[in-house]
């Protein structure tokens, strides 16, 4: 084993390289396949837990150990000059690695090892490692041990990868598509006759329910449209975003996309942050029924003057009009709760449908609001928002079953605050978001 010094470089041990980054603390390691600019020639370029496979290069999650970055250097592009290892803090530990005792990373090749202990990081929270790279028609090995103060999403914007989720949407139709729906149900029978039956076509015996009554038929119409109180329909002639798993039945020629948090800057911050939607994208001509675990369903429509931040766990569909990303609650630092300290912000124009956990209460913000955090599930995004002691007004733990920490959400501004009967922490019975780490990863390079 030869041990490298900061800024040392050897000859590659081989052409199929395993980098193992080992660390006292929990750490995110990516590779970025770099031009000879220095940059990544599209997103595709970006290796990480949410795309674990490029051109040459792999990710192993380490499941418990280091996780390893698999690179084949005859396997890379011709256009690719070199490829950088990083590690970045993923936010279960220390908040810089100058907290982190023990950072390595390791080169192997059949018998032949390379190894450089890096030290000397400060306030950083991300670092590339090593870097493999083409010189004389083959390839060598460098020690960099370069620190980045903004993590992963720091390091990824620097090599050039593109952490804008998504253009801008277009403005909506003026004119809106039409869909042919079936006929509206029969209206209820007068008085003192049978309830609504539905007769088989082989001739046997009609089935007598209250079930068909029309209070229990599908609504009529485009777009996102309540379906009882716990379920909307979506008329669709095109397209809508929606909640991962909650479609529970659909008529039509649809399409079903996955679309995990929804881009690559959107992807990291969910994973830092534990917030975020896991979507998936519907398309086509039909209607789509969507649920959550028998939640209480609403409609809000945006207007594009304010934006509305909710928690992920509470979205269940939204108008692809709409644009989201994740963003930090104001004055709730180190709080975890369903107001935790990240949530969704929506803005533009469209509609977005939210699950409660019960009937909730709309708070018009006139004056100082006060929620218990777990019961909070939007607001208005222009509220500023912060965290109060409850002992400082006399309330003490008598508020709310789960705050546990004797505060509550404080709300001013012009507004309103969407405010559900329950105390439920997040993932509840609304259920929760899950990360990018791990997702399903490709196979190896080496079998």
């Amino acid at each position: 084993m030869t041990a490298l010094a900061r800024g040392e470089n050897r000859p590659a041990p081989g052409d199929q390289l395993t980098v193992t980054v080992a660390s006292s603390a929990s750490v995110d390691v990516s590779a970025l396949l770099l031009t000879e600019a220095g940059v990544v020639r599209s997103d595709a370029d970006f290796v990480f837990f949410n795309q674990p496979t490029g051109p040459g290069v792999v990710y192993r999650h380490g499941n418990g150990g280091p996780d390893v970055v698999q690179v084949q250097t005859s396997a890379l592009p011709a256009g690719i000059d070199r490829v950088v290892v990083t590690a970045s803090l993923d936010g279960r530990g220390p908040a810089t690695f100058a907290a982190v005792g023990q950072l390595t990373a390791t080169i192997g090749s059949g018998s032949d090892t390379l190894t450089f202990p890096i030290s000397g990081l400060t306030t950083e929270s991300g670092v590339v490692c090593v870097e493999i790279y083409r010189r004389g028609g083959g390839w060598k090995v460098r020690a960099i041990g370069q620190g980045y103060d903004d993590g992963l999403a720091g390091i990824a914007s620097a090599f050039g990868v593109n952490l804008d989720d998504e253009p801008e949407p277009a403005p909506p139709s003026r004119t809106a598509p039409t869909v042919a729906y079936p006929p509206s149900a029969p209206p209820p029978p007068p008085p003192g006759q049978h309830q609504p039956s539905y007769a088989s076509q082989q001739g046997a015996q009609p089935v007598h329910s209250d079930l068909f009554d029309p209070s229990h038929a599908e609504v009529n119409g485009l777009g996102i449209q309540k379906q009882g109180g716990k379920m909307v329909k979506v008329g669709l002639n095109g397209e809508v975003m929606a909640r991962a798993g909650s479609m529970v039945a659909y008529q039509g020629e649809l399409q079903f996309q996955a679309l995990g948090s929804g881009g690559i800057g959107r992807a990291i911050r969910q994973h830092l942050t534990g917030e975020g939607v896991p979507l998936m994208k519907v398309s086509g001509r039909g209607d789509l029924f969507l649920a959550n675990s028998a939640a209480d369903v609403h409609l809000i429509d945006l207007d594009g003057s304010d934006g509305l931040t909710i928690n992920g766990a509470n979205v269940l569909a939204f108008d692809p009009t709409l644009r989201y990303d994740i963003g930090r609650v104001q004055g709730a630092a180190s709080y975890a709760s369903n107001a935790g300290l990240f949530n969704c912000v929506f803005t533009g124009r469209g509609r977005i449908a939210i699950t409660t956990h019960g009937s909730p209460v709309v708070l018009n913000v006139d004056q100082a609001t006060y929620a218990d955090p777990n019961a909070a599930v939007a607001w208005s995004s222009s509220l500023q928002t912060g965290i109060k002691r409850n002992d400082s007004f006399g309330l003490g733990r008598l508020m709310g079953r789960s705050t546990g920490e004797a505060s509550t959400l404080s709300f001013t501004g012009r507004g309103f605050v969407i405010v559900q009967p329950s105390e439920l922490p997040p993932g509840g019975l609304i259920g929760g978001t899950g990360g990018g780490q791990q997702a399903g990863h490709g196979g190896g390079l080496f079998g």
